[in-house]
């Protein structure tokens, strides 16, 4: 586990855990990161002195995740990011793609990985479906064969 200090981009400084530098990488890629005091996903790295390990005093544990704190008041967010012309063209792909998907296949929600696995055995008919799949349910679907997609997930999305 490591321990970051950050600071969102009005100042707040807050502290969390990961599971290792790549983890929070990952995270403040897919926007997944948001400072707890505005919510404002504009998330960076401050910096820190390094922490020497000393035989006689035991290293912390990570903190005990706290119970989700109540919803805060809705905030009207605009976007935050400076994006090239190529850039936002790729977006808006990616948008119309979700929407195309979401209006013309069938939700199954969490019976993704049994429809997926009727429709590819010919226990019923081909249809485009979708839904949602564990990790290890995907790779299950994965290691048999079956064809699927991440629909994209836009940060958008999550606000």
């Amino acid at each position: 586990m490591i321990r970051y200090t950050l600071a969102c981009e009005h100042g707040h400084s807050f502290e969390s855990w990961f599971q290792n530098s790549a983890a929070y990488d990952k995270q403040a890629k897919r926007g997944l990161v948001a400072c707890p005091v505005c919510n404002s996903g504009k998330v960076e790295k401050a910096i820190m002195a390094p922490r020497l390990a000393r035989a006689d005093v035991p290293e912390p544990s990570p903190p005990i995740p706290a119970p989700p704190a109540a919803p805060a008041p809705a905030v009207t967010k605009t976007p935050v990011a400076i994006m090239s012309s190529q850039e936002r063209e790729l977006r808006q792909k990616l948008k119309e793609l979700r929407d195309h998907v979401t209006k013309n296949a069938n939700y199954v929600g969490p019976k993704f990985p049994e429809e997926a696995r009727k429709i590819h055995y010919g226990e019923t008919e081909h249809r485009s479906i979708y839904g949602e799949a564990s990790p290890d349910e995907a790779k299950a679907l994965h290691e048999e064969g079956i064809e699927f997609h991440p629909l994209p997930i836009l940060p958008d999305d999550q606000n």
